[in-house]
């Protein structure tokens, strides 16, 4: 006997069909076994022997890299010589008055090879207290007017150097603008020595950063010149004094590459330099360096990563000997 009280299908019950009903849409994801982290996995017990075997694993590989990236880097040769302050005539107090006028601000330094350097020998300068990361100094420029030649006129991010007497500035900017322009000379036994500064960029900058056929236009005609000139004849992906310069640092002292000696240099050596003190670094308390360097595997001088790796491999072992100890104490 059927109950008269039971529901009918058509009262709204589970699975009615009943238009009247309002239907919940579920947010729930579907399940799977991904999402819900159920898949196998590996869980490690970290026993003592585990972790001095991991601890001594680490200090054997980095004790040895770090000894052998500080024999590298001690193995490179440097001659370092700061000149902006002795290449000021003695008798001259204010300096910025002094490099900002017109003349001829030649200057003769001598530098001693002290070990046998071979080839090819970087030349860099060296800029200190020069904030090339300033955010006003970086955004100063246009990536378009360096690339094609009819984006001359898109200079609206190199104010105040974006055009001259109305005229757009090629290369427009202030970073452009303060390029750096001492010059080298070098003669060694009264010969000179040849200055190679063709590949001293980045191949992906020249290529793909710089025009092949956007030229110079108006460049330093303002009323305050920055840096060095540049020739209107040659186009801005063969411009590679500029090109390093407008890679711009991240920290206030640093090195930009102005050439190769494609000589070997011998120990003792004596080195004549004749350099042009151009470049005004007084006005903020820079100092100008002229580099000297050979290069290993490794690259140029750099302790820091012989250091970084011993320490951390020492103290790698430091660990795993106290544990060693802690565990032949107190077994678990």
């Amino acid at each position: 006997m059927m109950n008269s009280n039971a529901p009918s299908s058509s009262s709204g019950g589970a699975g009615s069909t009943d238009s009247s009903t309002p239907r919940r849409n579920s947010k729930r994801p579907k399940y799977s076994r991904f999402t819900q982290q159920e898949l196998p996995a590996c869980k490690p017990i970290l026993t003592p022997r585990w972790v001095i075997s991991a601890f001594m694993l680490v200090s054997i590989v980095f004790i040895p890299i770090g000894v052998a990236s500080l024999f590298a880097s001690r193995d490179v040769v440097e001659i370092i010589d700061r000149y902006e302050t002795d290449c000021i005539p003695q008798n001259i107090s204010d300096k910025v008055q002094y490099i900002q006028s017109p003349g001829d601000k030649s200057c003769s330094r001598t530098l001693t090879v002290p070990k046998h350097m071979k080839h090819p020998i970087y030349v860099y300068y060296q800029l200190d207290n020069f904030y090339q990361n300033h955010r006003r100094y970086v955004k100063s420029r246009s990536d378009q007017q360096l690339k094609y030649p009819d984006s001359e006129n898109d200079t609206s991010a190199c104010e105040p150097e974006d055009n001259a007497n109305g005229v757009s500035i090629v290369p427009c900017g202030l970073i452009a603008w303060s390029l750096f322009n001492d010059t080298y000379d070098f003669t060694r036994n009264n010969e000179n020595l040849t200055i190679n500064k063709n590949g001293i960029s980045w191949k992906s900058d020249r290529d793909n950063k710089f025009g092949k056929d956007v030229y110079p236009k108006n460049f330093q005609s303002g009323a305050l010149r920055g840096g060095k000139n540049l020739s209107s004849s040659i186009p801005l992906s063969e411009q590679e004094d500029l090109i390093v310069w407008m890679r711009t640092a991240a920290l206030p002292t640093f090195r930009k590459l102005y050439g190769k000696i494609e000589v070997d240099l011998q120990e003792n050596d004596t080195i004549e330099v004749m350099l042009q003190n151009n470049y005004n670094t007084y006005s903020f308390n820079g100092k100008k360096k002229l580099v000297l360097s050979t290069t290993t595997w490794l690259g140029g001088k750099n302790d820091f990563l012989g250091i970084a790796y011993l320490t951390v491999g020492g103290l790698c072992f430091f660990l795993a000997m106290a544990f060693t100890v802690v565990y032949l104490v107190k077994p678990r």
